[in-house]
């Protein structure tokens, strides 16, 4: 379609789907669908923000499109009464104007919303009118308003402001959608227009692009608005005519009124905003009368000096040494100047010493940025560049002009007080976070829709649990994975609905949010740059452009990234340092650790690294056990290796062969190699693995300056036919000049190629290997400490710390309960045991636990549960508190069973209430019990049953979300020993493959698979207390047994054993499967009880008989013993006792029989 050089009309009211509160349009089906249409300008009006303006402007441009600039506004107008908002529009017709508009939108969210939002006062647009274009707002603006009122000295005043302001720039808006008053309104207008001389324009409030999209768009603002789709209450604002109409259908709709057509193309013409793209604009760091540049240089040899020292310990070799360094960093500072980043460097120096200074760990790289030998003598990174290689041009190249980007790990608790160092330092209007943008997903998209469709729960669920986690993936591409989506979707009509009104939604915006690390800090105040968005008490600052928009316009990002493993570290070298201060040995320094150190890579070679950073995945494991890594440069190796290209391409197993001398290490090819890529390639055994390794290749062979090899680098990754034919033929000139043959120059030009597309940045592996060695160190040393650590930095995900528990019962460390009388809110060790955090208790906020302390530093240990309900209820700890806290087991010091706990509650409460009032009322103490003597409170104990082994564990698996002090399958070791043969799973490791065995354990987890031919699958992991085993479901087995899989259930699987290649070990192939309730109903032949002298009476035998009677499933028979003086004889009865075996009768059962037994008879 070709842009139309004289259009008749221009959309000027356009929401997209960033006004979140409405808006179905993406940016790219705007721009798109206006070059269709064949518009040669179009406007983007959000409401009450510019989200999306940096994507809009750019993408209109390269289509050759003018982009218009607004927003939509709710307008304080003192005029109305009742605080009622009016709307209108306002365009930037200059680059003024659009400061201006940047301003009115940063102020509207910076005072706080009002009751429709973000809302500007009258007044704002007289002191920021320059520049600017008012369009009325229809109906909904003052003036209609007024006209629709009826208040014809209301809408004189309005009039009055506006052309005292604005004159030839506010325009009466004439809208024709269908809605209600809108024809009222035309009229009024028309005629308010002719009067008063004002200029008309036609506009379409435009909400989608097809008319076809009404009823998702009415979903979408169902959704905002939590209202469902039939809900008599639900706003009907919107009308199918909203799309975005052709301009024949626009001329056609206003022909009557061509005036107002064509003020729509003036207006376009009038709006020439034009952003500056390209330039930088640096915040300034403090220097004093130095100049920047100059005090860089200052900081970076002071900087250098020291690193030296430390580096070099003997003068001599320090000395040797200092050139090489000394070359390189004035190469750098040259670079850095020259391209205007002294300040940049500066700026990160300053907050990252400051963190340092104040105890907050910070990584010792991340990305690029380590590749730096400025960055690491300002102590901005902890990696020396030259030892490991590195270059510099790979982060800053003055070849290729970019800003640089430091991207920076912190504490993951401490991050925010970095930031907020910033805030304090820079100001708080030129420093903000950046804005991200939540959008309905595949499942969110699909449980939204169903919800405002009025479809039951239960049926949306079920069909968005069909739905695949896997990163990516949409309602289309379910639908090709999932065979049992497929068939409900063409079988099933509301499905199909449900899906396909789905679609239309998928991928919107949903909600607004804060990048995780993204903080721009400007020369002036942020506002002169972007505009902002604060929540709805005009705090939690960002900016409206994404953090790549940001960039666009030129304002300097930094991203303060929080990162658990430096939290992990940091707890473990407390802990440790706390025990080496106690028994007065010396200090850990993790910085001074030895890279070389035995214990740390035996525990490597053995892949024991849960919890060890980037090295715990189950696939690392077993790339790891295959490469027997033996030195630091292996483990930076491996974290490149372990990515989809390397492990796809076969360049992993090169490695591995070479490394162990089942391949001939050649540089890099046996057929194609040179002699002066030795060095470069030495480290990797041939192999080109690294992105710097491409480089220095390019600098060696083919006399690439720095510069050119990184833009050599970058071609590479890109693939563009048309760059890499430039590039091979510089290569191979720049070869022959240097004496290589051209058939030489081009094979090894080939195998870059090949490989510079699976190439990693070797600076971004070093540093994040040597995370990676401090934590297999901490483990291999001190692994209670690290264990406890790692814990406490996930003590909110019970499932982490569920596999931290097995690993630490690997480890042969045992994690004791938590006790009220020791335990902190995290995890704690001193030598080879591990006390439980209360943090990890669920219901206990960390208010509970830092009281329940503070009474206990005051108090001194709790003496008895009644002490110390007393003391903690005068403190507003509640009963779910109290109850929480028994179940997990941290009042077991108190010398009480845990049922008698439970049921002395209202006992404790009533008598701290009394307590407390006596205290209070000043009465005489004669009343009041003394709860700390055992004597004056053993009275009040309720006198009940322990609880089973089986309750007291299920409690501890609500209060803490695992089992702690024992395992659920212990409690049927007779019947499963029966089940499985007498084959638990640690002998299952011994059959020999092919054989088929019964097992039995706990499902601890089930994860549902799409094979590559589109079958589905399942593994589960099942665990029976003395080992885990994998279990390979197959697609008709899963379909027949899926209902069984239930997370936490203890099954009995029959299957076949087989050899797991992968993982050097075993899996079972699943044929049947059971529960306990399906193999009792199926083996057992009676249940028999043995009772004492006490029990046997008429009472009891009639809640025997009742308890049978009660349960009408299968049953079997029920044989009831006396116990007599040691003489056990069975009693007799008129009919045989019939009882069920399910679970809920054997526990009513045994509540009954108190410490009696009940014993099972097998077939």
């Amino acid at each position: 379609m070709n842009i139309k050089e004289e259009p008749q009309f221009i959309h000027l009211r356009v929401h997209s789907d960033y006004s979140i509160i409405d808006g179905l349009i993406k940016i790219h089906s705007l721009v798109n669908n206006a070059f269709l249409l064949g518009m040669p300008s179009i406007a983007i009006t959000d409401f009450t923000n510019m989200f999306g303006l940096i994507q809009f402007y750019c993408m209109s441009y390269d289509m050759g499109i003018k982009p218009i600039i607004g927003a939509d506004f709710n307008v304080n107008n003192k005029l109305f009464s009742n605080n009622i908002s009016t709307k209108l529009t306002v365009l930037a017709s200059s680059n003024i104007g659009y400061n201006n508009l940047i301003l009115l939108i940063s102020r509207a969210y910076k005072r706080g919303y009002g009751v429709s939002g973000p809302v500007i006062d009258l007044d704002w647009l007289s002191e920021l009118k320059e520049g600017l274009i008012i369009l009325s707002g229809g109906r909904n603006g003052d003036i209609g308003r007024g006209l629709l009122l009826n208040k014809k000295p209301l809408v004189r005043k309005c009039l009055d402001f506006y052309r005292k302001n604005f004159a030839d720039r506010y325009y009466l808006e004439l809208i024709r959608t269908g809605r209600p008053h809108e024809e009222d309104y035309l009229n009024e207008a028309i005629n308010l227009a002719i009067t008063e001389n004002l200029p008309v324009l036609a506009t379409n409030e435009v909400c989608f692009i097809n008319k076809k999209d009404f009823y998702a768009h009415e979903i979408r603002v169902a959704i905002n608005n939590s209202y469902t789709i039939n809900d008599d209450k639900r706003p009907c604002i919107y009308s199918e005519q909203q799309y975005m109409r052709s301009e024949e259908e626009m001329c056609k709709l206003f022909a009557d009124i061509p005036e107002a057509l064509k003020n729509s193309v003036e207006i376009a013409k009038r709006c020439n905003v034009i952003l500056e793209i390209g330039k930088h604009f640096l915040p300034k760091f403090p220097t004093g009368n130095v100049s920047p540049e100059d005090f860089l240089i200052n900081k970076s040899k002071i900087g250098l000096d020291n690193r030296l020292k430390y580096l070099f310990k003997d003068q001599k070799e320090r000395n040797t040494k200092r050139i090489q360094y000394y070359e390189r960093l004035e190469s750098e500072l040259n670079t850095i100047n020259k391209m205007g980043f002294p300040s940049y460097f500066l700026i990160v120096m300053e907050f990252i010493q400051w963190a340092k200074n104040n105890n907050i760990p910070v990584g010792p790289g991340r990305g690029s940025g380590a590749g730096s030998l400025v960055a690491y003598v300002l102590n901005i990174t902890d990696i020396d560049p030259i030892k490991f290689d590195l270059i510099f041009e790979r982060f800053l190249n003055s070849e290729r002009i970019s800003m640089p980007d430091f991207d920076i790990d912190f504490c993951m608790d401490k991050r925010d007080q970095v930031i907020d160092h910033v805030y304090e330092i820079y100001g708080k209007d030129a420093v903000s976070q950046i804005v991200t943008f939540g959008t309905m997903s595949a499942k969110a998209v699909i449980r939204d829709v169903g919800r405002v469709l009025g479809y039951p729960y239960g049926f949306v669920d079920r069909i968005a649990k069909l739905i695949p986690f896997d990163i990516g993936m949409t309602l289309e591409k379910s639908l090709k994975v999932e065979k049992r989506l497929l068939e409900l979707y063409q079988t099933d009509d509301d499905t199909k609905i449900l899906i396909d009104t789905a679609k239309k939604l998928e991928g919107i915006n949903r909600s607004i949010g804060k990048h995780a690390g993204g903080v721009v800090i400007s020369p002036t105040k942020i506002s002169d740059f972007t505009p902002i968005y604060c929540d709805e008490n005009g705090s939690n600052t960002v900016t409206q452009f994404n953090k790549k928009d940001v960039e666009y316009i030129g304002l300097v990002k930094f991203d303060f990234l929080g990162l658990k493993t430096l939290t992990i570290i940091n707890l473990a070298i407390k802990m440790i340092n706390l025990c080496n201060n106690k028994h007065k040995k010396p200090l850990l320094n993790i910085h001074e650790i030895s890279l070389k150190d035995k214990t740390s890579f035996n525990m490597l070679q053995s892949a024991e690294t849960t919890a060890v950073f980037q090295l715990e995945s189950r696939g690392i494991k077993d790339l790891i056990k295959r490469l027997k890594p033996d030195c630091f440069e292996d483990i930076i190796a491996l974290i490149a290796l372990f990515r989809p290209g390397p492990l796809q391409s076969g360049m992993v197993e090169n490695f591995i062969n070479r490394k162990h001398g089942r391949e001939i290490i050649s540089y890099p090819d046996i057929k194609w190699q040179h002699e002066s890529l030795k060095p470069i390639l030495e480290s990797t055994y041939g192999i080109i693995l690294y992105q710097e390794q491409v480089m220095q290749i390019a600098q060696i062979l083919a006399k690439y300056t720095p510069g050119k090899a990184d833009i050599l680098r970058r071609a590479m990754s890109k693939k563009n036919p048309k760059e890499m034919a430039q590039q091979r033929s510089f290569f191979i000139e720049g070869a022959k000049k240097s004496g290589i043959n051209a058939i030489l120059a081009t094979k090894i030009f080939d195998l870059l190629e090949k490989f510079a597309g699976y190439g990693f940045n070797k600076s971004h592996s070093v540093a994040y290997a040597l995370l990676s060695y401090q934590t297999l160190w901490l483990k291999s040393h001190f692994p209670a400490q690290f264990m406890a650590a790692a814990m406490t930095a996930d003590i909110d995900n019970t499932e982490k710390i569920i596999g931290l528990i097995d690993e630490c019962f690997r480890m042969k460390i045992k994690v004791l309960p938590p006790d009220i009388n020791k335990s902190l809110y995290e995890f704690i060790s001193e030598k080879k045991e591990i006390l439980y955090g209360m943090g990890a208790i669920k219901g206990l906020g960390k208010t509970h636990i830092q009281v329940i302390i503070g009474i206990r530093e005051k108090q001194g240990y709790f003496k008895n549960f009644f002490d110390f309900c007393k003391l903690v209820i005068a403190k507003k700890i509640n009963r779910r508190v109290i109850e929480k806290l028994i179940m997990s087991g941290a009042l077991d010091c108190l010398n009480l069973n845990r049922a008698a706990m439970i049921n002395s509650i209202n006992e404790a409460i009533k008598i701290s209430h009394q307590n407390s009032y006596i205290q209070t009322t000043g009465q005489f103490d004669m009343f009041e019990i003394d709860t700390s003597k055992p004597e004056k409170i053993k009275q009040y104990y309720k006198n009940v049953f322990p609880w089973s082994q089986k309750k007291q564990l299920d409690a501890e698996k609500e209060a803490l979300g695992l089992y702690l002090t024992g395992h659920p399958i212990n409690c049927y070791f007779k019947e499963i020993n029966y089940y499985s043969h007498g084959i638990n799973l640690k002998n299952a490791y011994l059959i020999k493959p092919g054989k088929i065995i019964s097992v039995v354990g706990v499902a601890v987890e089930i994860k549902i698979m799409i094979t590559k031919n589109r079958n589905r699958i399942a593994i589960c992991i099942l665990d029976d207390s003395t080992s885990k085993l994998e279990v390979i479901f197959y697609t008709e087995i899963l379909e027949k047994y899926q209902s069984l899989l239930i997370k936490d259930n203890i099954i009995i699987i029959k299957g076949q054993i087989k050899i797991d290649n992968f993982r050097n070990g075993i899996q079972l192939i699943a044929q049947e499967v059971m529960d306990i309730q399906q193999a009792r109903e199926k083996y057992l032949s009676g249940l028999s009880i043995i009772i004492n002298d006490e029990q046997y009476n008429s009472k009891f035998l009639h809640q025997i008989n009742k308890l049978i009677e009660h349960n009408k499933s299968q049953k079997i028979p029920l044989s009831v013993y006396l116990n007599k003086k040691d003489i056990q004889s069975k009693l007799q009865f008129s009919k045989n006792l019939l009882i069920s075996p399910d679970e809920l009768t054997i526990n009513e059962l045994q509540l009954l029989l108190g410490n009696s037994k009940i014993e099972l008879e097998f077939n």
